[in-house]
């Protein structure tokens, strides 16, 4: 080997155990350090989105629901979501499909394509009998069974192409409130508490409002927080009377008393010596921060119900004055009546039990729908108008949807069946830009194909309206960064304003 070999070949480096030079290591090292302060700063600045944090859910409501500002500005404030239990039909309210009249009687052309369709037994096609006419100026089309509704249409976007993961009611509920198809997880309304907190400290940041005929399939869990502190579920409201059962206090108890009550609960449940377990059990601090709001609700929560207090003239827009929409009506104008004052997030469900007790049409779409549909349109129309007429509705999202929709085929001779592949919600106020009709099912309203929004790109889009970035808000659980949208979810920009 000659000098010239010898000089050309490549040196050893003395490498660090991470790899590198001590030269590089002490670059890298030292750049890191300053990255780090200099994230500090910018952060202290607001540069970076605000990240959701665990609130401590201690006995103070304040601690956990005081208010939070959210990752970026946002014209909602709060969110109405009306929850139409049951599955609404599709093809016979806001997605209208002449071809599936031509072909009513005959099978669905896809159907030898679709082998889960096929072994479900679908029947053959049943074309809807509801006329439907272009309202707005945007010409959206609506059936006959919302008269009143159709009066709103250039504040709604219509979203023509939802779809989800499952056709069962338990699990499709599921979806549509928490993101997820099995039980334990937050719900929407938990989600945006929990980033939000609320306005008001004397009543709940999340109140939920069910038929008087009963609650949904899986219960509780559709309001629930899943593995959230216990603060951040669904409270549920009575239209009428106390609006929390056992919320007045015992008879012959002063608030003098209850208010010493609560002040040694909070002693009681403090640590110990350092043991810190009290505050170790959210489930126990929640229900201590639960008996603080309802002591502050015994004087703010009947003047928030007190829905005999509005003039009768908006009484009737909401169909108070009718027996058919008294009972949704109120629920309504409760919904309005909570954001006023506060409430970050109302779910209003229309539907209880089973059967046509809600909208599950299996035997006769048409009785079933007239039935609901009835029920439900002048309400809503009069919670959208009366929203705008207050100056309410550009900061209050509303939101319509079911857990699915259903067949274009026909069950029995008059019924439908469930659909997950293609169905309809819409949107409205709160940053949305109305009067449009978003996406497409194919020729027979069976599935989406154009535009499609899952559930979770629904749920993406509700959180960006309310000012999250839903990859940012999380909860850590399980080892991982949990949030609604799990691993998916987009926002649909084409329905912003």
């Amino acid at each position: 080997m000659d000098a010239r070999d010898y000089h050309d070949r490549p040196r050893a480096r003395a490498l660090t155990p991470c790899g590198r030079t001590r030269r590089e290591f002490l670059w890298e090292a030292g750049g890191g350090f300053v990255g780090t302060a200099l994230t500090t700063l910018l952060a202290e600045d607001g540069f970076f989105a605000r990240s959701a944090a665990a609130a401590d859910a201690g006995p103070s409501v304040a601690g956990a629901l005081a208010p939070k500002p959210p990752h970026f500005p946002a014209r909602a404030k709060a969110c109405i979501v009306l929850f139409m239990y049951g599955g609404v039909s599709q093809v016979d309210t806001f997605d209208p499909k002449p071809e599936l009249a031509r072909y009513s009687g005959q099978p669905l052309p896809t159907l030898d394509s679709d082998p889960v369709l096929k072994a479900r037994k679908p029947g053959t096609l049943l074309g809807s009998s509801r006329r439907f006419r272009q309202c707005g100026q945007a010409g959206i089309a609506i059936s006959d069974l919302y008269p009143h509704l159709a009066r709103c249409l250039d504040d709604l976007a219509v979203i023509r192409s939802m779809y989800t993961d499952t056709f069962a009611h338990g699990s499709g509920l599921l979806q549509m409130n928490t993101g997820f198809l099995r039980q334990g997880y937050p719900s929407l309304g938990s989600w945006v508490t929990y980033g939000l907190g609320t306005v008001n400290q004397n009543l709940p940041g999340y109140v939920v409002l069910l038929d008087h005929r009963g609650g949904p399939i899986s219960g509780p869990p559709n309001w629930g927080a899943g593995f959230m502190p216990a603060t951040y579920q669904g409270t549920q409201f009575r239209t009428s009377g106390d609006p929390v059962l056992n919320l007045s206090p015992p008879q012959g108890i002063t608030a003098a008393q209850q208010r010493n009550q609560l002040d040694l609960l909070a002693r009681l449940s403090r640590p110990q010596g350092g043991a810190g377990a009290g505050r170790d059990n959210s489930e126990l601090m929640a229900r201590i921060a639960s008996y603080e709001l309802a002591f502050r609700m015994q004087a703010t929560a009947p003047e928030a119900v007190a829905i005999a207090s509005e003039p009768a003239e908006t009484r009737r827009l909401y169909g108070l004055d009718h027996p058919r929409t008294e009972r949704f009506g109120r629920r309504c104008l409760l919904a309005r009546r909570l954001v006023e004052r506060g409430v970050r997030f109302v779910q209003v469900y229309s539907g209880g039990g089973h059967g046509d007790e809600n909208w599950d049409a299996h035997s006769d779409v048409n009785k079933n729908h007239e039935l609901h549909c009835g029920e439900t349109d002048q309400p809503i129309a009069g919670l959208l108008i009366d929203l705008k007429r207050r100056g309410l509705l550009d900061e209050t999202l509303v939101v319509w949807t079911s857990e699915f929709g259903r067949t274009p085929t026909g069950q029995g001779r008059t019924g439908r069946d469930h659909s997950a592949r293609g169905f309809t919600a819409w949107l409205a106020g709160g940053g949305v830009r109305g009067g449009q009709a978003y996406g497409m099912t194919d020729e027979f309203g069976y599935a989406a194909i154009e535009n499609k929004v899952h559930v979770h790109d629904l749920h993406a889009t509700i959180l960006h309206l309310l000012g999250f970035d839903h990859t940012l808000l999380t909860y850590f659980h399980g080892g991982r960064d949990m949030r609604l949208t799990d691993v998916h979810g987009r926002v649909v920009r084409e329905l912003l304003a």
